[in-house]
C-alpha cells in the first residue's frame, strides 16, 4: 500500500489543520463562536464540538473583557492547567490555579464528605477575584458552582463547564446553562475533556493576541 503524505511545512501544519476542518465543516458558523468551536475541534479531531458547544448570550465577549481584566482561571485539574498558555495569560495579568491536590483540599474534602472538585471550588469561592472556570473533569465542580450561585455566594466571570464522563456529567452541565444571569460556554452531552477546557481558555485569549509566545 502506498501512502500519499501531505507536504506541509512545520510551520503551516495548524493552517492547514484549520483548512481541512473548514472544508470539512461545510458551513458558516457564528463569527464569536468560530474559532473557539475550530479549536475544540482540532484539539480532538470530533466535528461534534460545531453543535455541542453552547453558548450564553455574549458570552465570548464577556469572556475576553474579563481576560483583559486580569481575572483568575481556575481549573479542576492539573492537566488542564499544564494546557493553558501561560505567557499568553501572563500579558493580561492573569494567572491559573489548580487547588486539586493542595493539602487543605484533602483535609476540607475528607471532613465534609465531599469530592476535592467541590472543595477546590469553595476555595476559590473565597478568593474574592474574578474568576473563569474551566471545569474539564468534574461534575461535582459544576454542581457546586451552581450551587454557590444560587446561594449568591459567588458570581464568575465565565463557566467553562465541559466535564467528560457518564455520572452526572450530562445534568451538571444542564445546571449550568440553566442559570439565567450565568456567563457560560458549555459542552452538552457526554464529551469533554480537561484538553477542551484549556482549548477553550487559549482559543479566548488567542482571539484578543494571537502571539503564542
Amino acid at each position: 500500500m502506498k501512502v500519499q503524505l501531505e507536504n506541509v511545512l512545520p510551520a503551516d501544519i495548524e493552517k492547514r489543520s484549520f483548512e481541512i476542518i473548514g472544508e470539512e465543516l461545510g458551513r458558516e458558523l457564528d463569527p464569536d463562536q468560530e474559532l473557539i468551536i475550530k479549536r475544540c475541534i482540532h484539539t480532538s479531531a470530533d466535528f461534534d464540538y460545531a453543535d455541542n458547544l453552547k453558548f450564553s448570550e455574549n458570552a465570548v465577549q464577556k469572556a475576553m473583557e474579563a481576560i483583559k481584566k486580569g481575572a483568575v482561571i481556575v481549573t479542576d485539574t492539573n492537566m488542564a492547567k499544564a494546557g493553558i498558555n501561560k505567557t499568553a495569560l501572563a500579558r493580561f495579568g492573569g494567572e491559573v490555579h489548580c487547588f486539586i491536590a493542595d493539602e487543605d483540599i484533602k483535609e476540607m474534602a475528607k471532613a465534609n464528605g465531599t469530592t476535592r472538585a467541590t472543595a477546590c471550588i469553595d476555595k476559590a469561592a473565597a478568593l474574592g477575584k474574578p474568576v473563569i472556570f474551566a471545569i474539564g473533569n468534574a461534575p461535582t465542580a459544576l454542581v457546586r458552582i451552581y450551587e454557590l450561585i444560587q446561594e449568591g455566594k459567588l458570581k464568575p466571570e465565565l463557566v467553562i463547564g465541559v466535564p467528560v464522563g457518564f455520572v452526572n456529567v450530562v445534568q451538571s452541565k444542564e445546571l449550568i446553562m440553566s442559570l439565567p444571569d450565568t456567563t457560560y460556554i458549555v459542552a452538552a452531552g457526554r464529551k469533554g475533556g480537561s484538553n477542551i477546557a484549556a482549548c477553550i481558555v487559549n482559543a479566548l485569549m488567542y482571539k484578543i493576541d494571537n502571539r503564542r509566545s
